[in-house]
């Protein structure tokens, strides 16, 4: 899963309005921001394999330090308590626990079975990767609901709240299909690189115009 993980971001600051939005988003992405360094130090290793599902050509058959469920479990715990520690805000630090575990399950519903519970456990997985209708159906739902959930918990004070915002959901949306019906990778390095240089730019856009938006009480409160 790719863009539903964003959409679980954007959701999540509905239980933790306070909480920066580019923390929610490293928060989510965050076993996609360790399977990158990793990858390149040959921690955990990828195969180009087209046709390996109908969504994506990549065979992910050895990630268990960034994917696996106890490991997810454990950064979470550990990223809640590090932003405990700097943010007088619980419903953060949970907000955060929960989204880098949030990692692992939308994974295992779009995923065939390459997610272990613990290293060297068997693997899990649903599959969705195997239909492209339901793949695009069950992302953008989650995806476009969390964006609803944004715009009701918050509001923009001036043009780079609304439209940078904006912006960045649309951009989502393109490189989201675009990757879809693109070239595969070459090699593992490629996805690495290209993975960590759009990490970057995606939390630093983030911070940017969540920066220029504040909670809107009156939505967050029933």
């Amino acid at each position: 899963m790719f863009i539903g993980h964003f959409g679980v971001a954007f959701g999540l600051k509905r239980l933790a309005p306070r909480a920066p939005l580019a923390a929610l988003m490293a928060a989510v992405a965050w076993a996609d921001i360790l399977w990158t360094p990793f990858l390149l130090l040959g921690w955990e290793h990828v195969r180009i394999a087209v046709g390996d599902t109908r969504w994506t050509p990549l065979d992910l058959y050895d990630y268990p330090w960034s994917h696996s469920l106890l490991m997810l479990a454990i950064w979470g715990a550990v990223l809640a308590l590090l932003y405990r520690a700097f943010r007088s805000d619980s419903a953060g630090a949970w907000a955060i626990a929960i989204g880098v575990v949030s990692h692992w399950v939308l994974d295992w519903i779009t995923h065939r079975a390459d997610l272990p519970w613990y290293p060297g456990s068997t693997k899990f997985g649903l599959g969705l990767w195997n239909s492209i209708a339901g793949t695009l159906i069950v992302e953008l739902a989650i995806f476009l609901g969390g964006v609803w959930l944004y715009t009701r918990t918050t509001r923009a004070r001036d043009r780079v709240g609304r439209w940078a915002f904006w912006a960045y959901v649309v951009f989502l949306l393109v490189i989201y299909v675009g990757d879809r019906f693109s070239a595969p990778p070459e090699n593992a390095r490629e996805i690495a690189w290209s993975g960590l240089i759009a990490t970057v730019v995606l939390l630093v856009w983030a911070w940017w115009f969540d920066g220029h938006r504040e909670a809107s009480l009156w939505r967050v409160n029933p």
